[in-house]
């Protein structure tokens, strides 16, 4: 944290108000042990009965942005306050990749025009999303102090209908939120509670044609009753050999295959474990696939290695079948790389339950298992479609 470059003063400054304001909340004879617990400068009641707000400014002057921000996670674990945790927000995403305000905009612009939601009402998705009945108002009602952006939403967007989708992101702050905010957004309005299924894949579809330049993207994180909810991850960069294996196994087969190549690129930084089956799994697919498409006859029960043994011979990839002693070593090593997936697969994957002293597989485990499965499938592939163009030959 404290190795970060400081962020703007503009957002320290905010922060530390955001944090007064908050503090300032709690009843006069309860400061000073509430500052104390923040580990902030102690002081008597009769000093906060005169100010609270200055009570509280005094024991935040001088205190850096470091210790700034750890008050403020303290402080909201006893308060829900969205002001506060915006700012925190703010701070915490300097120095990272952003959802830029175009980005922002040209997402705002898919729903334009359209119901923000289809299968739940509006009213509520954005309670579900932002706190309005306790954000500031845009304009003021005739009773200013209980005035608030929900009734400012129920008159505009409700009861008058002058307020179209982008008034609404606007006036909720979607264009200048923090990161995480505008992520609970996209996850909200993505979720089938929110979407019947053929909108949620059209909207899926749309965001992340703008959310992708900003190397960010929606997937699928789990399952509501059969289906999909969805999380917004960091495009993981790949390397050249990516798109390479890509192609190879799209033309082979793109419904099975390339998909299940595909899930395991996009699991291998958030979901080790289910990348590490993948790639086994991807390995297997392509072995049943030759085995098939050569006459070759498999049990379906079988695990690769066995598979593997199968696939060798009939594409004579076994070290034996050849003289060159540099390509039995080879092809000695593929046979070695087929069975370790096999074995990391059964010993870092999310295919058995894990226990409590099992290894847990980190991203470069799951970078490497995947990585080594696409080429050994890509070379399997292009070994098959060459003997196959020798002996129409």
């Amino acid at each position: 944290m404290t190795n970060k470059a400081p962020p703007p003063n503009l957002l320290i400054h905010t922060l530390r108000e955001c944090i007064s304001e908050a503090i300032a909340r709690f009843k006069a004879y309860d400061l000073p042990m509430l500052c104390q617990q923040l580990g902030l400068g102690s002081g008597d009641e009769q000093e906060a009965y005169k100010s609270k707000r200055v009570y509280a400014s005094k024991r935040l002057r001088g205190v850096g942005w470091p210790r700034l921000v750890a008050t403020a996670k303290r402080l909201l674990q006893e308060v829900d306050d969205y002001a506060l945790s915006e700012a925190v927000e703010h701070v915490e995403e300097v120095g990272t990749p952003p959802i830029t305000e175009l980005t922002r905009k040209r997402i705002a612009s898919v729903v334009s025009g359209v119901p923000l939601v289809n299968a739940m009402d509006e009213h509520d998705f954005i309670k579900r999303v932002w706190p309005i009945d306790r954000m500031p108002p845009v304009y003021e009602s005739g009773h200013a102090s209980r005035s608030t952006l929900e009734d400012n939403y129920i008159r505009h967007a409700v009861h008058n209908s002058d307020w179209d989708n982008q008034d609404i992101l606007r006036h909720m702050g979607f264009f200048t939120c923090s990161r995480a905010q505008v992520v609970k957004f996209l996850k909200a309005v993505t979720d089938p509670l929110a979407q019947d299924s053929t909108r949620q894949e059209w909207l899926v579809h749309w965001i992340n044609e703008h959310l992708q330049h900003d190397g960010y993207k929606l997937v699928e994180a789990g399952r509501m009753s059969g289906s999909p909810t969805f999380d917004v991850v960091q495009i993981q960069q790949g390397v050249p050999a990516d798109a390479s294996i890509s192609a190879v196994l799209e033309a082979f087969n793109p419904d099975s295959i390339h998909v299940r190549w595909q899930l395991a690129l996009e699991r291998r930084a958030t979901d080790p474990a289910g990348a590490i089956t993948l790639a086994r799994t991807l390995l297997e697919d392509v072995s049943k696939w030759i085995l098939h498409e050569a006459g070759v006859e498999y049990d379906d029960g079988d695990e690769l290695p066995v598979l593997y043994r199968k696939l060798s011979k009939t594409l004579k990839l076994a070290p034996d079948d050849h003289s060159e002693e540099v390509f039995k070593k080879i092809l000695g090593s593929c046979q070695n790389i087929v069975e370790s997936l096999g074995a990391l697969r059964n010993k870092l994957s999310d295919a058995h339950s894990p226990g409590p002293k099992r290894a847990r597989p980190q991203a470069r485990h799951a970078e490497l298992a995947v990585n080594l499965a696409g080429t050994m499938a890509t070379f399997l592939v292009s070994t098959w479609q060459a003997r196959q163009s020798a002996a129409s030959a």
